[in-house]
């Protein structure tokens, strides 16, 4: 049973903890307000602020799973609080470890301040749960599949049109990448993991998945230098650095070019159309 008091006591006490910066925003000189505004903490969870509003002042409709995991991500809440938060809300917690999507508040922070990079939260799967606008402008919004499909690794052997933003002399490197990837979370986690799914589902629909798999390679790592094939852009040639939290086994992703460099040049004029362009494309594949 939902608990309204508690939920619009621990909201406002987490919106007011929040300041700007700790989620990337400028603090203006006229700003008097005790922490983040509410229509802040709205618009980061993808709702509005009246219906946020009504949260804390112990109104509105029961909030689903789904608005509560979101709020949440939202206010930056460690697994405790989020747990807290579900209970408060009349929800049983989500799991934690490899099935958790909630990003911890350390990788949300860093994330929050790479605005103007290309950047992505990923999981071990390869599941896109955040993109920086730059990120969506690089290799369009991979957070609206659904289902196997939210795994570039499930995408790359089910959807040709997923290959298309690769070099294709890459195009061997990176299935045999998966392949392996995906055999090791399989052996990390289990036959009844979400990976184990994924790895019956590309078996039963792909030759060449297959035939990787029969290889049994691990061991696979990416290249640090990605090549990408741009709708807008051409060619470019990125470097990956990534930023692993253990906990959850997210890998935060961010690619940089080098300084003088074409790529370096590309990207510059794709912080320039990004905007056009993620306002036009929900996706390239």
């Amino acid at each position: 049973m939902i608990d309204r008091a508690g939920l619009a006591a621990f909201l406002r006490h987490r919106r007011e903890s929040l300041q700007p910066e700790d989620i990337g925003l400028p603090r203006g000189p006229r700003r008097r307000t005790a922490g983040l505004r509410r229509e802040e903490v709205a618009a980061r969870c993808n709702m509005s602020t009246d219906y946020y509003a009504r949260l804390e002042q112990e109104r509105g409709t029961h909030p689903s799973e789904q608005m509560v995991a979101a709020i949440a991500q939202g206010l930056h809440l460690s697994l405790d609080e989020r747990d807290h938060l579900f209970r408060l809300a009349g929800h049983a917690p989500p799991a934690r470890g490899a099935l958790s999507e909630h990003v911890s508040p350390g990788l949300a922070r860093i994330f929050d301040r790479l605005a103007d990079t290309p950047a992505e939260i990923v999981t071990e799967l390869g599941e896109t749960l955040r993109q920086t606008p730059l990120g969506v402008a690089l290799t369009g919004d991979a957070t609206r599949h659904t289902g196997p499909a939210r795994s570039l690794g499930f995408r790359w052997f089910t959807d040709p049109e997923s290959r298309k933003l690769y070099e294709p002399a890459d195009h061997l490197f990176l299935g045999r990448m998966f392949t392996s990837g995906l055999r090791e979370a399989v052996t990390r986690h289990g036959q009844g993991s979400r990976a184990a799914h994924y790895t019956e589902l590309l078996l039963a629909q792909s030759e060449e998945f297959r035939t990787l798999w029969e290889a049994q390679e691990v061991g696979i790592r990416p290249h640090e230098v990605k090549r990408y094939v741009h709708p807008a852009l051409g060619s470019l040639e990125l470097h990956c650095q990534t930023l692993l939290d253990p906990f959850q086994n997210h890998h935060l992703l961010v690619y940089t070019a080098t300084p003088g460099s074409e790529s370096y040049e590309k990207l510059q004029l794709l912080s320039v159309i990004g905007t056009q362009i993620t306002s036009t494309n929900t996706g390239f594949a």
